[in-house]
């Protein structure tokens, strides 16, 4: 194994060099006396068998040139990026780029530099009266309408149903006595509108097709049949919004209306304080930020993150417009080239939040994550399991750590902390 280290710059660096075919050879024989000894209940193919081997040649390569050029393990970023894979008479040529954490110096930061002024919002009496009005009647208890009626938009209407993908039932497609308000547009696209006109105890097939965008991969842009059963419908009691209702909600013998509005009113402003935070206050900081600090960039960690922005893209694309991709290199060469300036500004931001998070103390940990992405899902109508499954597949959980971690520093920034 012959192995050279190139510095392009202060951070990136480019691994080349050679592995004879010979030391191949010798990792698969060895890889297939290890497989002759394991149980016989684990069975491994002659091609698994060369691509692990392979795979551990390659780590070697990578361990060789980081030895090579003495870089710090601990300080290289993201996985290294393979630039050039070329098959010799009797080796193989790589040339491989990784990249160590750039220098940030954030120990001089003011952060009174960078927070922009604003003035915390007050709830109005009226808006707390909305949203106390609002909570009430989520919380009025559903009875049975006392005369049946077909179903009409607005109807909370209690079904049984049954999701079919090519005539096999799917998981997670299937419910009993499930509550439904027809028309509130938080089940699948053209589900709700269908239920209208059904009777008691009518069945009913009901044909729709998942957005392609659907958190669920395995279901995204299917058209699915849904067998659909009415029990009921079913409306809300009026409550009376008085002391006892309050102390029933706050699980609290003391407490009065005026308590509860005032647990409302902070709400309200919390809520108002968000809209402003995501509209004016956090896109000035990424702002000043990235205004602040230059340094240079990993491009092997930027490249990942072109990927991962034209994966979000193509998400969306019809199979003939995903085939034009692959047949056009240039059209495909494009489509990187015009998110290139935005995934860089993406990782430069995400570089300069770590190690002001870090200096700050500041960390989020992984229930944090999943508990915001049930949150995410509530508020959006989608399944929290589904689309949890879906970052952990796709590796988006860090992604999502990073989103919570610059949030917390954002308000720390912003004071938020010693409200």
């Amino acid at each position: 194994m012959k192995v050279t280290v190139e510095k392009i710059d202060d951070v990136n660096y480019i691994i080349s060099g050679t592995v004879e075919n010979s030391v191949i050879e010798e990792k698969v024989a060895k890889l297939k006396e290890e497989a002759e000894k394991a149980p016989k209940d684990e069975e491994t193919t002659d091609e698994n068998i060369e691509q692990n081997a392979a795979s551990q040649v390659f780590q070697d390569f990578i361990n060789a040139g980081i030895q090579e050029g003495n870089l710090d393990v601990e300080n290289i970023l993201g996985q290294p990026g393979l630039k050039k894979y070329e098959q010799l008479d009797d080796s193989i040529y790589f040339e491989v780029e990784v990249a160590v954490s750039p220098e940030i110096n954030v120990d001089d930061i003011d952060f009174d530099e960078i927070a922009p002024d604003y003035t915390k919002p007050t709830a109005s009496p009226e808006a707390v009266e909305a949203k106390l009005a609002e909570f009430a009647q989520q919380q009025a208890p559903f009875t049975k309408l006392e005369t049946p009626k077909p179903i009409e938009i607005g109807d909370v209407a209690v079904i049984d149903f049954t999701g079919y993908i090519d005539d096999k039932p799917f998981e997670g497609g299937s419910a009993e006595k499930f509550n439904i308000k027809v028309g509130s547009n938080k089940f699948i696209p053209g589900f709700e509108e269908q239920l209208v006109g059904m009777e008691y105890g009518e069945e009913r097939d009901v044909i729709v097709t998942f957005p392609k965008n659907y958190s669920a991969d395995d279901l995204a842009g299917k058209e699915a049949k849904f067998v659909v059963k009415l029990h009921e419908i079913q409306e809300q009691k009026p409550v009376t919004i008085d002391d006892a209702f309050a102390q029933k909600v706050l699980n609290n013998n003391t407490a009065t209306v005026e308590t509860l509005k005032k647990q409302f009113g902070e709400q309200v402003t919390a809520e108002e304080l968000s809209q402003i935070y995501m509209r004016d206050l956090k896109p000035k900081i990424v702002e000043a930020l990235l205004a602040k600090f230059d340094f240079t960039l990993p491009n092997n960690v930027v490249e990942t993150e072109i990927d991962a922005k034209v994966r979000e893209k193509t998400r969306s694309f019809t199979e003939e417009e995903h085939q034009s991709y692959v047949n056009d290199k240039e059209k495909f060469r494009q489509l990187r080239e015009s998110v290139r300036e935005e995934a860089r500004q993406s990782i430069k931001l995400a570089l300069i939040v770590e190690a002001l998070a870090k200096r700050e103390g500041i960390d989020v940990h992984e229930q944090e994550v999943i508990a915001a992405l049930g949150y995410q899902a509530t508020m959006t109508g989608q399944d929290p399991q589904a689309l949890l499954k879906y970052y952990q597949d796709n590796n988006l959980m860090t992604a999502a750590k990073m989103g919570l971690t610059e949030d917390k520093l954002f308000g720390h920034i912003l004071g938020f902390h010693k409200a």
